[in-house]
């Protein structure tokens, strides 16, 4: 793992991953891991066979401890695929969680904007964490 004040990058293999609702289930691939203190989402860069995958997970910016590195997922996702392409997920599930428990408007405005963020770094892959992270994987 590699961190400073506003960064840690890690990475994973056939990691136990809990969910709110106390399900349990274990990654497949290995995966570099990116997340910010100033953004509000996390980049999963999955490794298969077929090229990189980045999973974007639109959530609080990242708070860590002795335990494990922690956010709120927010449930809208950005997966981008090894030719570029990338298609945001789940926007019903992420709808039916804002009426059921009560996000602000600030929330939104804040998770929208960053997936407007997400999408220029995409689509620009300049300055863009896919860059860096591309050369660290291949």
């Amino acid at each position: 793992m590699k961190s400073t004040e506003n960064v840690i990058i890690g990475g994973n293999d056939h990691t136990l991953v809990v969910e709110s609702d106390g399900r349990k289930w274990v990654t497949r691939e290995p995966a570099i891991c990116y997340f910010h203190s100033e953004y509000w989402f996390n980049v999963i860069s999955m490794i298969r066979e077929d090229g990189i995958y980045h999973y974007c997970n639109l959530g609080t910016p990242f708070a860590s401890d002795e335990e494990a590195v922690k956010y709120i997922d927010y449930d809208l996702d950005i997966k981008v695929f090894p030719d570029g392409r990338f298609h945001l997920l789940d926007e019903g599930e992420y709808e039916q969680h804002r009426r059921q428990m009560k996000y602000p408007d600030s929330i939104d405005r804040i998770l929208r904007h960053n997936v407007d963020v997400l999408s220029h770094w995409i689509l620009e892959q300049k300055r863009s964490i896919f860059q860096r992270l591309h050369r660290h994987l291949v």
